[in-house]
């Protein structure tokens, strides 16, 4: 290492332990895929079932505090939430199998119906939020609060993975 100090330098920078440059085959970059797909999915699922326990939670708060409108509004929120990413993950698996399949065209076409589906899901959640405040009463703004239980989760969910990062 003494003739090249800067790749030295460099090596200490990247962590790699030898400092010489890491070699990676085709076995490494596959393992690597399934290893980031693997807690990919784990961060989805942190994500999903994190929007509901906030959302319950806030909820929770607030019918303890004897608002019970805003309680119902913070839980009908949250469900929302949650059912919006449910949806968006369905419709951007789709896409990415679309991709996969189209891997050697040209010029890869996007399904139309993924144009429909992120339509209807937006189209489906305003007409609920509209129908249940017209309805049932429930105040707009504690079902827009309660849809950020699902920012709440990834905010979570994010820290959780930078907490617990490989070294």
């Amino acid at each position: 290492m003494k003739a090249y100090p800067a790749l030295a330098c460099w090596a200490k920078i990247f962590g790699v332990p030898s400092g010489l440059p890491r070699v990676t085959t085709s076995t490494n970059i596959s393992q690597d895929a399934e290893h980031s797909s693997l807690a990919g999915l784990q961060t989805e699922r942190r994500i999903a079932w994190l929007t509901l326990v906030f959302g319950t939670a806030a909820s929770a708060a607030a019918a303890f505090a004897g608002r019970r409108a805003w309680a119902g509004g913070l839980l009908i929120g949250a469900v929302l939430a949650w059912l919006n990413f449910r949806w968006l993950r369905r419709g951007l698996d789709a896409l990415v199998a679309a991709s996969a399949a189209q891997a050697g065209a040209e010029k890869p076409r996007v399904p139309l119906g993924a144009y429909f589906g992120a339509l209807f899901r937006y189209g489906l959640i305003a007409l609920s939020v509209y129908a249940i405040f017209r309805i049932l009463k429930v105040p707009l703004a504690s079902m827009v609060v309660g849809m950020c239980a699902l920012a709440a989760a990834a905010i979570a969910a994010s820290v959780y993975e930078l907490w617990h990062a490989e070294r």
